[in-house]
């Protein structure tokens, strides 16, 4: 499998567990789930589903509940997606956003920030 339909795999993933997850799934705490990528194994095995929330401390919570709705997500995955077979779904906090605004703290501490937005006011 090349690396561009992986990547067409992985979007379309992406798109039907947000879309399911919303409409089909009655556990209304799972909705607060904002999916933010999928990393699907070439296998198509097991599928690595990254997913954040708007409240950091919910995170951990809304990682069991959708863990417990794992199952039903591939199910639905099935009747919904043409692939020859539904990867078992993984799912992991995202912390990426996280990350970038502890970087961007960092640059506001040093002041690097500010000496950049001098930089492009001189242009």
């Amino acid at each position: 499998m090349g690396t561009f339909r992986m990547a067409r795999i992985n979007k379309q993933l992406q798109r039907e567990i947000s879309l399911l997850l919303g409409e089909r799934i009655k556990k209304e705490t799972v909705k607060d789930a904002i999916i933010t990528g999928v990393d699907c194994a070439r296998d198509l095995e097991r599928a690595r589903v990254f997913f954040t929330a708007l409240d950091p401390r919910r995170r951990p919570a809304l990682l069991e509940e959708l863990q417990s709705v794992g199952g039903v997500l591939r199910t639905l995955l099935g009747q919904s997606m043409r692939l020859r077979q539904i990867p078992a779904l993984e799912f992991v906090m995202d912390e990426s956003a996280d990350y970038g605004e502890k970087i961007d703290s960092i640059l506001a501490r040093l002041g690097l920030d500010e000496a950049e937005d001098e930089e492009v006011e001189d242009d």
